[in-house]
């Protein structure tokens, strides 16, 4: 089943999904370690090219995976939800959106608005254009803003997780086997 059903996620939903899951662990990691773990200038200088172009790919696949749930409707929450559970929900899945969308695009701003005037090529393939100019002062509030969406992106990753996982073995529904692809559910 490719596509979404109002009881379960589709195969290309879920792919999207658990990739991109993967993705941000990656860059999250990546741009930790490039910030606190390595001390290397060449090392992190790999790192942050690599890094630039995942995040582009994020970037990529969050508007593809946003087409894609315009296209496709969402399976429905399960019945007997609190209204504020609902609400908090629609929340953290819209506040994931907004942040995998806002990291790589303030990310961008970062490289650009840098008097280092390193280029960012993209997987060695091609340049990324400078979205905004050469700003010390701004390049300083960019990597600032960068740093607190990441904050803000695990937090609600966590969150995310957690409701999974109480749905999973507290409530014991099926909000959770819906998003995995070896499993069917109830519905």
């Amino acid at each position: 089943m490719l596509r979404n059903t109002l009881a379960r996620w589709g195969f290309f939903t879920q792919g999207l999904h658990w990739i991109m899951a993967l993705l941000i662990i990656g860059m999250l990691l990546s741009g930790f370690a490039v910030a606190e773990w390595i001390s290397s200038i060449a090392t992190q200088f790999k790192v942050i090219q690599w890094h630039k172009s995942f995040g582009l790919l994020i970037l990529t696949l969050a508007v593809i995976r946003l087409v894609w749930r315009g296209m496709n409707p969402a399976p429905r929450l399960p019945d007997g939800l609190k209204s504020y559970e609902v609400a908090l929900a629609h929340l953290t899945h819209w506040g994931l959106y907004i942040l995998l969308f806002a990291m790589p695009i303030v990310g961008w701003m970062v490289v650009s608005s840098s008097p280092r005037n390193i280029p960012t090529v993209i997987f060695g393939l091609f340049t990324l254009p400078r979205i905004v100019s050469q700003d010390a002062q701004a390049h300083e509030f960019y990597e600032e803003l960068h740093e607190l969406l990441a904050f803000a992106l695990i937090a609600l990753v966590i969150l995310h997780i957690g409701a999974a996982l109480k749905h999973h073995f507290v409530l014991k529904d099926d909000v959770l086997r819906r998003m995995l692809p070896w499993t069917k559910t109830g519905n």
